[in-house]
């Protein structure tokens, strides 16, 4: 299945790179820049993060970091972009394995990968899809909701269930919850603090259980 979304963060970065050559988007030296920008946020928050930081944890000139990024907040926008990317698919992935054999299975497989993320990922916890990016005026959905939309229709075609739009919604609240309780989690714990992580996976359950158990 095809998991391209008219918000796709595919489509989303391209227009937060400064006007680059396409193939100039995707060499390692932008990747550089993400990666350089998500061990910064590691380390000190994305408040704090200024474009020098970036150049030379990089091993780059300012005006390379300028380049690619007009501004800090387009280098934000953009690796919280790349996380969307990646975690879209991770997660869209691990609904489609063949080895969960119930939608339960599938949408804790989903929330497992997405909490997953806040480990493995350099920067996710500060930045993740964007969301935490208050940015006005806000001119696209929120990105915690792209990530429910796109989970919830795979979980519909995987186990052929019905859609509606109260399931759909419920979907995206869930997935609110995980991501509150999760931050919540990994707050001062970089493994994530246990209570918080299983109270969000017990309260999504609840919210989803109406919705799918039929």
């Amino acid at each position: 299945m095809s998991h391209t979304h008219l918000l796709d963060p595919r489509v989303e970065i391209a227009g937060l790179i400064r006007n680059e050559p396409v193939q100039a988007r995707s060499t390692a030296r932008l990747a550089a820049l993400l990666d350089a920008a998500a061990q910064i946020i590691d380390e000190i928050g994305y408040e704090r993060l200024t474009t020098a930081m970036v150049a030379e944890r990089a091993g780059a000139s300012i005006g390379t970091v300028y380049r690619y990024f007009p501004d800090r907040i387009a280098l934000l926008q953009s690796l919280a972009a790349r996380n969307a990317e990646r975690t879209i698919d991770r997660v869209v992935g691990a609904v489609q394995d063949s080895a969960h054999a119930s939608w339960r299975e599938a949408t804790q497989a989903a929330f497992d990968t997405y909490i997953e993320a806040f480990r493995t990922e350099p920067g996710f916890s500060s930045v993740r899809l964007g969301d935490v990016l208050d940015l006005r005026p806000a001119t696209t959905a929120p990105m915690n909701s792209v990530l429910a939309d796109q989970v919830y229709s795979a979980i519909v075609e995987r186990f052929g269930l019905v859609a509606t739009d109260d399931a759909r919604v419920a979907f995206e609240a869930a997935v609110e919850v995980i991501d509150a309780l999760t931050t919540r989690a990994f707050a001062r714990d970089d493994n994530g603090f246990p209570v918080f992580i299983e109270a969000g996976n017990a309260a999504a359950s609840a919210i989803l259980e109406p919705h799918f158990a039929s």
